[in-house]
């Protein structure tokens, strides 16, 4: 029975996939009761159907779009001071342990973040998010992953590099992607749609659909046809 309501919830939040008959009952009961939980608390929270792990910390929540069936796990901190809205689409999760951090320095007014619709972001994520940064619809990703959109300026010699300012392209990743465990988006790289980036790569650049990525710095492995 615990298998079978799992299995019509997956189905009502848009998730295709079925659920293994090995796995006991005893493992879906904790999956239920946490999420009940979880959606109790982004009732009170949020006033809306979120999913809120217990130690988050949710800043500037009116500068935040939260969509339908959104998870934010456990002890996630968010930042929603940013110059543009913040949007986290329906269906998609942000990892236990997770950092979005928009405006780290009274200096600068960060960008902020977008993701996509029923895309999945690992545990220990670290959106740096000043320069703005812009995640598709479906895209997986492991842990410890990071994005830094922002660089510092360091030409001038007469100055320190920490008076010297920064600049910012920005980070784009497009739909349909599977970003591995441990990898590094740097400030103005793009990645397309459908495109696979291999654990620990360094991305710094643009790279086209249908591609997988790998390496420091990344480059083209293959094409996928």
């Amino acid at each position: 029975m615990t298998k079978k309501l799992f299995q019509k919830l997956l189905h009502k939040s848009g998730k295709n996939y079925t659920v293994d008959p090995a796995i006991p009952n005893g493992f879906f009961r904790k999956i239920l009761s946490q999420r009940i939980i979880m959606l109790l608390r982004g009732y009170l929270k949020l006033g809306k159907k979120v999913y809120i792990g217990s130690g988050c910390s949710i800043t500037n929540k009116s500068n935040i779009d939260f969509g339908h069936n959104v998870t934010i796990a456990h002890n996630t901190k968010i930042d929603g001071y940013a110059s543009n809205r913040l949007s986290i689409g329906n269906g998609s999760s942000i990892g236990s342990y997770s950092l979005v951090s928009c405006t780290s320095h009274p200096s600068k007014y960060g960008k902020g973040l977008t993701i996509g619709s029923n895309s999945a972001m690992g545990r220990f994520t670290e959106f740096g998010a000043a320069g703005g940064i812009e995640i598709g619809n479906d895209v997986i990703m492991g842990s410890y992953v990071s994005f830094h959109s922002e660089n510092h300026n360091f030409t001038d010699t007469t100055k320190l590099i920490r008076e010297q300012g920064v600049t910012s392209k920005g980070i784009k990743i497009g739909s349909n992607v599977w970003v591995g465990a441990k990898v590094t988006f740097l400030d103005g790289c793009i990645v397309g749609n459908h495109c696979v980036v291999a654990a620990g790569a360094v991305v710094n650049g643009v790279f086209p659909d249908n591609c997988v990525i790998g390496g420091i710095p990344a480059k083209i492995i293959k094409t996928i046809e």
